[in-house]
């Protein structure tokens, strides 16, 4: 297929396109400038994709950034609140999914993947001790947002969901946690052990960028999956101590729906094994990592 990855110049984007040519796609990589490429990445490999730029929230630039393609994998965002002002995160990310689903409607693009996230629940950027009702975390737990960016997440699955009933596309909401490269994931394992209550907002937990990418992936090669989202995290936690022993800590009240093993994560990835057959591969606890 010829794959367009918006945000393609962004961390998971770079991994994406260079996941994406290593199974034989051809890479339309969009964004608003041209990609610093990563320097855990081969130069050579990622100038394999054709690049476009583009404005996503320009619905036109859009259509004309996604001609000729056959599926989006859609992670052009702003990728976090605060810094950039609550209105400027919100707009960007709601109208530029809007934007981009439509030009998929219009260019009759049947498969897309999007980049959702944990915070959709609405516990990553709480100012408030907003945490989980129950674990393992499946994609049927509400959503409590209270910040932009979360919301952004929520109504972007609800746009998703319009979509696919207006037109029948198939379109999966990938809900990522915390996604680094291994350098940046040792660097944060260096002092996370230090704050296990501010962690306990996403369940400590986190995905290599290469499980993210392949998830993607998987994502647009699987066939009538309709409209679904998936949680996408590593199978354990970043944490030392075991997840069970920081839940009954750190989030009181919480229920434990089944057994937690050791360090397993907190969240269900069941769905998206059952759906597009994606597992996580990597662990910063395994030796070579």
């Amino acid at each position: 297929m010829r794959v367009m990855v918006t945000g393609g110049g962004g961390r998971v984007g770079q991994f994406t396109v260079v996941d994406l040519l290593a199974a034989g796609h051809e890479v339309v990589l969009s964004d608003q400038r041209p990609p610093v490429i990563s320097p855990e990445l081969d130069p050579g490999v990622l100038g394999r994709a054709t690049f476009r730029q583009a404005d996503l929230t320009v619905a036109g630039e859009a259509i004309w950034a996604m001609r000729g393609c056959d599926a989006v994998v859609h992670l052009g965002a702003i990728p976090s609140p605060r810094a950039i002002p609550d209105s400027t995160v919100f707009g960007n990310n709601v109208m530029g999914t809007y934007n981009v689903l439509q030009a998929a409607e219009t260019l009759q693009i049947r498969r897309v993947a999007m980049a959702s996230s944990i915070s959709a629940y609405g516990t990553a950027w709480s100012d408030e001790p907003l945490l989980f009702d129950y674990a393992p975390v499946d994609e049927a737990h509400p959503m409590r947002n209270a910040d932009p960016y979360g919301l952004s997440k929520e109504v972007n699955e609800l746009t998703a969901e319009m979509f696919h009933r207006r037109t029948g596309m198939q379109i999966v909401s990938l809900r990522y946690s915390y996604v680094g490269t291994p350098a940046e994931i040792r660097t944060r394992r260096a002092t996370y052990d230090l704050d296990h209550a501010d962690n306990a907002k996403t369940l400590w937990s986190y995905v290599d960028v290469r499980d993210a990418a392949r998830a993607n992936r998987l994502a647009i090669e699987a066939d009538e999956v309709g409209c679904v989202p998936l949680i996408i995290t590593a199978a354990d936690t970043m944490a030392d101590r075991t997840t069970e022993e920081l839940l009954r800590e750190y989030v009181p009240g919480l229920v434990i729906r089944r057994p937690i093993p050791g360090h397993s994560t907190a969240f269900d990835l069941s769905t998206a094994r059952d759906v597009i057959g994606w597992e996580p591969v990597y662990s910063w606890r395994q030796p070579e990592y």
